[in-house]
């Protein structure tokens, strides 16, 4: 099985420097790359292979928001994982908004930093499920733009009340597990649904719908 590459981009060397040596000492995972900015991170992986991208938000020339949504842009298929030093940070809802798979703190601690890695490159873009409903329940009322909920989105129309419901369980930061406890399902029928949402709504993965959610009224604070 080939390793899981992942590519470093923080301003800070001696950052970069021990994500590698951690990452590197594990025998899934190898780091195929690094950048010191957003501007050379987008330009690397241009022609650089990854699966995951670890991303710094603050940075200079380029942060790690607008370089998230140039990847995403570019059809990139490496998924991004923004690493930040506050949990409540707007920087990292629009991150999230531009296409990164998840959030973490930068203070979490290694085996949790390897777990969001392969959590990540296996497509469970939710890494830290509660944190980031914490993160949306604060930032999103206060952003500019949120829809008027007397407006609801079209696509709505399309789920059906289970559809919904689990909708509901994703942004409340249920696992499948969770999920499939509190609406009496098996685990598999949660996978079945959540990719029948992700098709309906044409959303790239769990953060997304989480997003969706918030944004549409689904689950209010």
């Amino acid at each position: 099985m080939n390793p899981i590459r992942v590519f470093l981009v923080d301003d800070q060397a001696l950052v970069r420097g021990g994500f590698r040596m951690l990452i590197e000492a594990e025998d899934d995972l190898v780091v195929v790359g690094e950048a010191a900015d957003g501007q050379d991170a987008v330009q690397a992986l241009a022609r650089t292979a990854a699966d995951v991208v670890l991303m710094d938000i603050r940075m200079p020339r380029m942060d790690g928001v607008e370089a998230t949504r140039r990847l995403a842009a570019s059809g990139s298929e490496a998924r991004v994982l923004v690493l930040t030093t506050f949990d409540l940070d707007e920087y990292v809802f629009a991150a999230l908004k531009a296409g990164a798979s998840g959030f973490l703190l930068k203070d979490a601690r290694p085996p949790e930093l390897l777990t969001a890695i392969r959590n990540v490159a296996a497509g469970d873009a939710v890494v830290a499920p509660s944190a980031t409903r914490r993160l949306l329940a604060q930032v999103v009322p206060t952003l500019p733009g949120r829809p008027n909920h007397t407006a609801p989105d079209p696509r709505l129309a399309l789920l059906t009340s289970r559809e919904l419901e689990v909708l509901s369980e994703i942004a409340a930061g249920s696992s499948n597990a969770e999920i499939g406890a509190h609406l009496y399902l098996a685990e598999g029928t949660v996978k079945t649904h959540i990719g029948r949402l992700l098709a309906k709504l044409g959303i790239r993965d769990r953060v997304g719908l989480v997003l969706f959610a918030y944004e549409t009224g689904v689950v209010d604070r």
